[in-house]
């Protein structure tokens, strides 16, 4: 069994900075691509950013410039780094990565979120 766990999710002012941190346990042989996606009340989740095992980017173009995704293949995990933030940010953050496992079997894999909650 293979799990993401969120972390880092809180309550900021309009303006700050929050990390997100996210953890995958289990069966583990690697993981490709991994992500951030967020979904705000009554709204369609959304891509923020993804990095390959290989550490290309790409982000979403409203976080261009203010948030950095990174990740440590050794301890599989991905942190996002979030600065300027906006109440526009506010939501709950998944993480999800592209898991093959020790039985060569691949899926994706989904955290359970964090809620970030920017105010103005």
């Amino acid at each position: 069994q293979v799990q993401l766990v969120e972390s880092g999710g809180g309550l900021v002012q309009s303006g700050g900075s929050l990390r997100l941190s996210c953890a995958a346990s289990g069966s583990i042989f690697s993981i490709g691509t991994m992500d951030w996606y967020r979904q705000a009340p009554g709204k369609q989740r959304e891509l923020v950013a993804r990095i390959t095992s290989g550490g290309s980017t790409n982000y979403l173009d409203s976080v261009k410039g203010r948030f950095t995704i990174s990740r440590d293949n050794a301890k599989n995990t991905v942190d996002l780094q979030m600065n300027s933030l906006t109440p526009e940010d506010t939501a709950v953050y998944f993480c999800h990565g592209d898991v093959l496992t020790i039985a060569r079997s691949r899926f994706p894999v989904w955290g359970q979120g964090t809620q970030v909650t920017v105010s103005s």
